[in-house]
């Protein structure tokens, strides 16, 4: 039987995409009521953690034990990659042990060569160039908090990203290509998503009708937004860069002065951990636009979702 892996957005379809959110949206009314199902007795997640985590790994090891199953949990300084043992040896030893692996990657080439010589589904957890899981769980919460109805409904949606053309910014854009969404990526100049994802995510718009535009100014940006979403202006692997960025960024910051420049039913969203006082303001954070954390407790339902999609197909 041929597995099946979740690395990268552009791995799914627009149905994929939403036969997951409604899967969510369901185990969640499930764990509500107390009447969700263990399908996963006797079954094993392996966590791979080549960088530090807090939604990721509590989200799939609560999300992997309320299925039935067991997580581990494997730091990476702890396993004998940190000696020199190859991915693909690892992939090929853990494939004998566990059921599926989900890994957090400094490196996005880590995560593909994991999967190619796995036996079993692997999970991008995030990596430097895609955050999928994340961006899931993201569009699960749009299509709740806006009340959408259909897949359709997504279309008529809005999203502008503010800051770093960082992973966060390259999964959402294939989403919204993916969905047909209008997607406006605002960045200053030399910090835009990478010319990959940018050419793939136009692409696949092609197809789909999906906007997608980089717009360095930003209040041109935020225009008629119906999402407002930020990310650190310094990722995992750039903190040295975090002092030299602010300058550079504090324009792409949102605020309760950039607000009004929106639609006023703006949705503000941000996939934390968040700097508060830099990419995002503590009254926004905390304010009344604010599904910030809503976004965090869906990352237990669709990680829950993606577990189902990739063991019981």
């Amino acid at each position: 039987m041929h597995k099946k892996d979740l690395i990268s957005i552009a791995d799914l379809s627009d149905k994929d995409i939403f036969s997951l959110i409604t899967k969510a949206i369901a185990l969640k009314e499930e764990k509500i009521s107390k009447k969700a199902s263990m399908p996963f007795v006797g079954k094993t997640l392996a966590m791979i953690l080549q960088k530090p985590s807090t939604r990721t790994t509590v989200s799939f090891a609560a999300g992997m034990a309320q299925l039935g199953g067991c997580p581990i949990i494997l730091n990476s300084q702890d396993m004998q990659m940190k000696r020199g043992e190859t991915v693909a040896d690892t992939a090929k030893t853990l494939s004998r042990y566990v059921d599926a692996i989900m890994i957090r990657a400094n490196k996005h080439d880590d995560v593909e060569e994991l999967a190619r010589f796995s036996s079993i589904p692997v999970i991008n957890g995030l990596s430097d160039k895609e955050h999928p899981c994340q961006v899931l769980g993201d569009i699960q919460t749009i299509y709740e908090q806006k009340k959408l109805k259909s897949l359709a409904d997504l279309k008529k949606i809005k999203m502008t990203y503010m800051g770093d053309g960082n992973n966060m910014c390259h999964s959402l854009m294939l989403a919204a290509a993916t969905l047909g969404m209008e997607f406006v990526a605002s960045c200053p100049k030399g910090y835009e998503p990478e010319k990959e994802f940018v050419q793939k995510s136009l692409a696949i718009a092609k197809g789909t009708n999906a906007k997608i535009s980089l717009v360095s100014d930003p209040l041109v940006a935020v225009s008629a937004a119906d999402i407002l979403y930020t990310d650190v202006w310094a990722s995992m692997g750039k903190d040295e860069e975090r002092e030299s960025r602010k300058q550079i960024f504090m324009p792409y910051q949102i605020n309760v002065s950039l607000l009004p420049f929106t639609k006023p039913d703006v949705l503000i969203m941000h996939c934390l951990p968040a700097h508060r006082g830099e990419e995002i303001t503590e009254e926004v954070i905390d304010g009344p636009r604010s599904i910030i954390f809503d976004q965090a407790e869906n990352r237990l339902h669709i990680q829950k979702a993606i577990l189902l999609m990739l063991l019981q197909s």
